[in-house]
């Protein structure tokens, strides 16, 4: 049997594995996939050394990056964006290669498409993470200039919260909330932006999913902004991945 698996710590609301263990269920596929909740990414030449028969791994917060050291080979995408979420593995003649991917960026930019109108060529990405880098990564092969938010901010692509005037605002009508602020069980809370300055011509996009409406959509909305949640994100990068893994 074919086995399939996640890292990442902790693991408690991962999706993954009920999504791929369906599939696989549904379509007859003779495979497994598991997770591996590893409280550090040195743990992880165990994993693979105790599990011969994996075929292909997800990784999740925190080892999108530091992942990447104890790869053979990186996807130019991956590579380009600094994070990887999908392992391939590869055996040739007894050896083993493990190839790193990155399918966030491909759902990210696959499910905000459509949403996208000739007035946004501007998108403020709140937070700095290795999903962050993805969305950036995206957004601009999607042909948008693009500007950080963090808390501190760090150098002239990232700007803080109390940095975000009305005219900023304005100018910036698509926000990506990358940040873990509003998932459940805190959904009261919410990326402190100033949404009094949100218009019908803003687009909201969280790559939150539960819960299913945040904190940050919903305020959004309020002021007439366009809004999305992560979960179609979610769905394509988990198809890509299989896509990865099979190719």
């Amino acid at each position: 049997m074919k086995k399939f698996g996640l890292i990442g710590y902790p693991l408690g609301h991962s999706f993954s594995k009920n999504f791929f263990n369906e599939k696989f269920q549904s379509e007859n596929i003779d495979a497994e996939y598991v997770n591996f909740e590893i409280p550090t990414i040195e743990d992880f030449p165990q994993i693979i050394a105790s599990n011969p028969n994996l075929e292909g791994l997800n990784v999740t917060i925190p080892y999108k990056e530091k992942v990447i050291p104890y790869l053979n080979e990186v996807a130019p995408d991956a590579a380009a964006i600094g994070a990887v979420n999908v392992i391939k593995f590869e055996r040739n003649k007894g050896k083993l290669k493990l190839i790193g991917h990155n399918s966030d960026v491909i759902g990210f930019t696959r499910s905000i498409e459509s949403l996208l109108e000739s007035y946004h060529t501007k998108a403020l990405i709140l937070g700095t993470g290795g999903a962050s880098k993805a969305v950036n990564y995206g957004l601009k092969k999607l042909g948008l200039e693009t500007l950080f938010v963090s808390r501190t901010s760090h150098n002239e692509h990232t700007i803080t919260y109390g940095d975000l005037t009305p005219a900023l605002m304005d100018e910036y009508k698509v926000i990506v909330n990358c940040t873990p602020v509003g998932m459940y069980p805190q959904a009261d809370k919410c990326p402190d932006i100033p949404y009094e300055c949100l218009t019908p011509r803003h687009l909201l996009y969280d790559l939150l999913y539960n819960p299913n409406t945040t904190l940050f959509m919903r305020k959004g909305s309020e002021h007439g902004a366009v809004v999305k949640n992560g979960l179609e994100m979610l769905l394509l990068q988990a198809f890509g991945a299989w896509d990865i893994w099979n190719q």
